[in-house]
């Protein structure tokens, strides 16, 4: 069963994106949303467990969220996918289930 996990906070002040990465595997999609964002830029102390999660999830960003706290396209981590709300329509309906992460 494959499963689209959702988080939504920030990996600086909770502990949400390490404990899905924990759970997440196989054929399951990360999607960082609201301050989940600040887990898809470039250099910072996350990066290298993105970079190892990659290895087994597929990782995807809200654009419209990246953009709100003022990040561009081009400072996400390499394999991160960017996907518009239609885009997370798509991985929420492509998916089993989602898991959201609090």
């Amino acid at each position: 069963m494959t499963t689209l996990h959702t988080v939504n906070k920030s990996p600086f002040e909770k502990t949400s994106l390490d404990k899905c990465l924990q759970y997440a595997g196989g054929n399951s999609a990360v999607l960082l949303i609201e301050d989940g964002v600040y887990a898809a830029v470039k250099g910072t102390d996350v990066e290298p467990r993105i970079k190892t999660a990659l290895d087994s999830v597929k990782v995807y960003v809200l654009g419209p969220d990246l953009n709100a706290r003022g990040f561009s396209d081009g400072r996400v981590i390499e394999g991160i996918s960017v996907v518009d709300y239609a885009g997370f329509v798509d991985l929420a309906a492509e998916n089993a289930k989602v898991q959201a992460w609090l």
